[in-house]
């Protein structure tokens, strides 16, 4: 069986939850974040000023997906293609420090634990978040097709 999680559309969703995260201030951006680029391969920072909830929503979906899941798998998921001038293009990952400021203020917020040198799982505090979320972007676009 789908969850709810898996079958709602996957940008309304971390919309929604990163929308929660800013009201109820369950992660912070830190003073660095509006100067940072999210990775190597990326030539300018985030135009968006809710960035840092965006990626800790969608690091929260990631989790909630393939959890557990470190921050070595989740700079891959979150890397891209390195432009190198007249060399070829490289794959680059993406910024470390972001995803692990991100995971441990999850942690903080109790929506994620780290497990024994596996990675990060998520609590169900965090498990809920994201399935209430998800049944509420399900049910709007319900309403919106009828």
């Amino acid at each position: 069986m789908v969850s709810h999680v898996e079958a709602a559309d996957p940008q309304k969703l971390i919309e929604k939850v990163a929308n929660y995260l800013k009201e109820n201030q369950l992660v912070q951006p830190p003073p660095w974040a509006p100067f940072v680029k999210t990775g190597v391969h990326k030539e300018r920072p985030p135009q968006n000023p809710d960035w840092w909830y965006i990626r800790a929503a969608a690091i929260l979906r990631k989790l909630y997906l393939r959890g557990p899941i470190g921050v070595s798998r989740l700079r891959n998921l979150y890397g891209g293609r390195h432009r190198r001038g007249h060399r070829p293009p490289k794959f680059a990952k993406g910024s470390g420090a972001i995803i692990r400021k991100i995971l441990q203020q999850l942690d903080a917020a109790g929506l994620s634990q780290q497990l024994d040198r596996k990675g990060r799982v998520l609590t169900p505090k965090g498990r809920r978040l994201l399935e209430e979320a998800a049944k509420a972007v399900l049910k709007a676009e319900a309403h919106q097709k009828t």
